[in-house]
């Protein structure tokens, strides 16, 4: 059993930030360079045994151009414009194949599943490599590559993406780019919050477990991967430590949620040690924008699962034509 604090408590718990001098302008730089580059959104459709979805496999632009793949999944029966749900995935996961993706089509809503790159050998299969390699040293894993240096860390391409995703499904013609909603779980959570975050017309926010909020806390308290991560390469890299989180920094998602007026509704397992409860509720604490959350005060990192999907269907029935507000849910 993990403990972390009680209830009471982590609903009151809002720490310092720990933001970085030109957080903002660092993030309109990284987008700028990105959106130099052509979207270059291609839908093609191919051909499943699932008679009443179609299914498209996508390609675009993501950071510096690189190609990122995903799938378009919709209603057969639907000629849109339809609400969509940008959806992001689990540390170490990929796309999958597109049977895994049916929730929202049934719901009669268009689903986008972004591939991670350099993802997708861990549990759920992806094939979109990552092209940038040798930015210092690393353990096994994501959460250390390019750590010494901001602009060469992983999750800026990552989180980019992110936000290319969503750009990229406002350009089909299925999809209504005013009812467009990210979601995401653990990695999926945190790419979630910093994509809402930086585009403020999403018309809502699904931020589960959320990874990589609170991340100097984090480091500290869990053993768990990918958290470890971090400490085994801070064993090794002793004299890294002050440069480690000051990149690090850039990409917490308290500093994201601070800023963030995107109607969201989250999630936390009370015995979570991979997101530890304090983590989640840091960022829930300290977003801006209208929240909810739903705690599963028996659960670990799996959070609500399906009990959670059951909450994101009934809040999506609820979403109006446009953006919501707090009074709307």
């Amino acid at each position: 059993m993990f403990v972390d604090m009680p209830l009471a408590q982590l609903l009151e718990y809002r720490p310092d930030r720990h933001e970085p001098e030109g957080f903002d302008a660092f993030w309109e730089r990284t987008l700028a360079e990105s959106r130099a580059h052509d979207l270059g959104a291609v839908f093609t459709e191919v051909e499943t045994d699932l008679a009443l979805v179609r299914v498209f496999d996508v390609r675009y632009a993501g950071f510096g151009g690189h190609e990122i793949r995903g799938w378009l999944l919709a209603p057969a029966a639907a000629e849109g414009p339809l609400p969509c749900v940008v959806q992001y995935i689990g540390y170490g996961g990929g796309r999958g194949l597109p049977h895994d993706w049916l929730t929202w089509p049934a719901a009669g809503w268009a689903v986008f599943v972004m591939d991670s790159r350099g993802q997708g050998g861990g549990w759920r299969v992806g094939d979109t490599p990552d092209p940038v390699g040798g930015t210092g040293p690393e353990v096994s894993g994501k959460l250390t590559h390019g750590v010494l240096d901001p602009d060469d860390y992983y999750y800026r391409r990552l989180y980019t993406d992110g936000v290319r995703a969503v750009e990229a499904a406002r350009t089909h013609p299925l999809v209504d780019p005013s009812r467009v909603v990210v979601s995401g779980g653990s990695q999926g959570g945190a790419i979630a919050m910093a994509v809402s975050s930086m585009v403020p017309d999403l018309l809502f926010a699904f931020i589960d477990v959320p990874f990589m909020s609170h991340i100097r806390h984090a480091a500290v308290i869990t053993d768990e991967d990918p958290y470890a991560e971090l400490g085994r390469f801070l064993k090794a890299h002793r004299h890294r430590f002050d440069q480690v989180f000051a990149t690090l920094d850039h990409f917490d998602g308290v500093n994201f949620a601070a800023r963030n007026t995107t109607p969201a509704l989250f999630s936390v397992g009370l015995r979570d040690g991979v997101t530890p409860p304090s983590t989640v509720f840091a960022a829930y604490n300290h977003y801006a924008g209208p929240k909810d959350i739903r705690v599963w005060h028996f659960n670990g990192h799996e959070g609500g699962e399906s009990a959670q999907v059951t909450e994101h269907l009934r809040v999506a029935r609820k979403l109006p034509a446009g953006r919501c507000t707090a009074s709307q849910r």
